[in-house]
């Protein structure tokens, strides 16, 4: 039985494009609906297969965007000399047919029945698995303290920019702290520059609280925070890293 789920779950079928949505000049989310979707944990992801009408086939991993609760959702950053992610952002419509597979992965993922606070740390388009894990955290109301430490450019550059500003002012027990690294806009009270260990340790909690840490972004921006993590003391088996980067989109 285990081995036809995962045969089942690495199938590749035609899902419809139910919905788009823009989250920044450079970034959209896509609802698809699945002929056959068995569920996911938050933190997974799909695999994304294109083809050309000569034949051509391009193939991509999308970390999925919405909670276990949510269906399925694809947040995606078009790449300008991308071989998928434009077509995704810029042409893809509702009604469309997507070919993907999946849910793929088991190690970068967050099951809410852990009761270890949760830190988060995101660069760019990284926010999108960790988007995931705040969403599965606040559908079921868990208990686990959750924080987002999150790098953007600029504040036009932060993806699901409202949703994150209405989780930090209802008090759901996530905590949201942004950095911006290149402008920051008037009465900007968050912190700007580069995700550094100072700023790993002014926001992470102590190591002796035995956190579950996430870490998503460029791979020189996961390798540097969790080494600033480690350098704090975190066991390097607690922090659990995804990268991106090193081909084309």
């Amino acid at each position: 039985m285990a081995g036809t789920a995962v045969l089942g779950r690495l199938t590749w079928q035609i899902a419809q494009v139910a919905d788009t949505r823009q989250e920044t000049s450079r970034v959209r989310t896509i609802a698809l609906d699945p002929p056959s979707w068995p569920g996911h944990r938050a933190g997974q992801h799909v695999d994304v297969r294109l083809t050309a009408e000569d034949g051509y086939q391009a193939q991509r991993s999308y970390s999925i965007a919405s909670a276990p609760e949510q269906g399925l959702e694809l947040t995606v950053e078009r790449l300008d000399y991308g071989e998928v992610s434009p077509y995704l952002v810029d042409e893809l419509r509702p009604g469309d047919g997507l070919e993907l597979r999946g849910p793929i992965g088991g190690y970068f993922v967050w099951d809410a029945d852990d009761p270890r606070p949760v830190f988060l740390v995101a660069g760019g388009s990284g926010v999108v698995p960790l988007m995931a894990m705040i969403r599965h955290r606040i559908a079921i109301d868990g208990a686990a303290p959750m924080r987002l430490l999150y790098s953007s450019r600029t504040i036009e550059d932060v993806i699901y920019r409202t949703e994150l500003d209405k989780i930090a002012a209802e008090g759901t027990g996530v905590e949201i702290v942004h950095t911006l690294t290149r402008a920051q806009p008037d009465g900007w009270t968050g912190y700007s520059g580069r995700i550094d260990p100072e700023l790993v340790r002014e926001v992470a909690w102590p190591a002796t609280d035995g956190a579950a840490v996430f870490v998503c972004g460029a791979t020189s921006f996961v390798e540097a925070v969790a080494d600033g993590l480690v350098g704090l003391g975190y066991d390097p088996r607690s922090v659990k890293t995804e990268r991106y980067g090193g081909i084309g989109g």
